[in-house]
């Protein structure tokens, strides 16, 4: 009996290849379609940041943020539930763009307006800890990737466009708080507190950007609040790369994750 186990390994190790990693055949896709409720973007096993694209911005099918049938990205977000049937998270949704300032992800007009953009399938990937997509509206590529407790993203834009990026803190949930600041010319702190089906949900985040912004818009809420930024870094590169460190607790423990 034992011989027959050690063969039945042995040919098993044998057609998956000794060199093969395992992660070669995983589909993060898997599940995003369908009542699945998961989503593609980048984690790691046990990680705090599962950084990906949101796509559906309500309803049970959208309880993972993307939902395969969809054809519009409204930005990346860092936080997301997988396979609960239940929706929350979606905490500090960037998305990058050009042209015109817009404030609205454009939802409401069926995606006439606002900073939200096509894409294909045929031009978007994932595998574990990696997810990359072509953003058509603006012809922009994004990449991103994560460790445990930070997010790392990277844009493309076409040359000669004026580099722009919404952070946006009154996506998807219900904001009962926010704060949103820079530190020094490249570097932002905020929080976000909200309610879905947590009540009183808490995500502090740091901000490191590539290079200082050219200039920079804040919307505010009745009591002063930023809730939304807007910010412009010129067209002398094609280049932006984003550093985001996250922590359930306080800034400064989100800034020990962005170290």
């Amino acid at each position: 009996m034992f011989r027959s186990f050690l063969f039945l390994v042995f040919i098993c190790a044998s057609s998956v290849g000794f060199n093969q990693e395992l992660t070669d055949y995983v589909n993060p896709f898997i599940g995003t379609g369908g009542h699945g409720h998961t989503y593609p973007g980048a984690s790691v096993p046990f990680g705090m940041i599962q950084l990906s694209p949101d796509t559906r911005l309500d309803g049970w099918d959208g309880c993972g943020g993307y939902h395969y049938s969809d054809s519009v990205i409204y930005g990346f977000s860092h936080t997301h539930l997988s396979g609960t049937g239940v929706s929350d998270y979606g905490d500090l949704l960037i998305m990058p763009f050009t042209g015109e300032d817009q404030w609205e992800n454009g939802s409401a007009e069926k995606n006439q307006t606002g900073y939200g953009s096509e894409f294909s399938h045929f031009i978007e990937s994932a595998y574990p800890g990696y997810y990359s997509v072509h953003l058509s509206k603006h012809n922009i590529g994004a990449e991103l990737t994560s460790t445990n407790r930070c997010g790392f993203h990277k844009y493309a834009y076409p040359q000669g466009k004026n580099r722009k990026l919404i952070i946006d803190l009154e996506h998807r949930d219900k904001l009962l708080d926010s704060d949103l600041m820079f530190l020094n010319d490249s570097t932002l702190v905020g929080k976000r507190v909200s309610e879905a089906w947590a009540t009183n949900q808490h995500f502090y985040f740091t901000i490191k950007l590539s290079e200082a912004p050219v200039s920079r818009s804040f919307k505010k809420n009745k009591q002063g609040k930023a809730t939304k930024l807007i910010l412009d870094f010129g067209n002398t590169s094609p280049f932006l790369f984003i550093k985001v460190g996250i922590s359930f607790v306080d800034i400064n423990g989100a800034k020990k994750s962005g170290h």
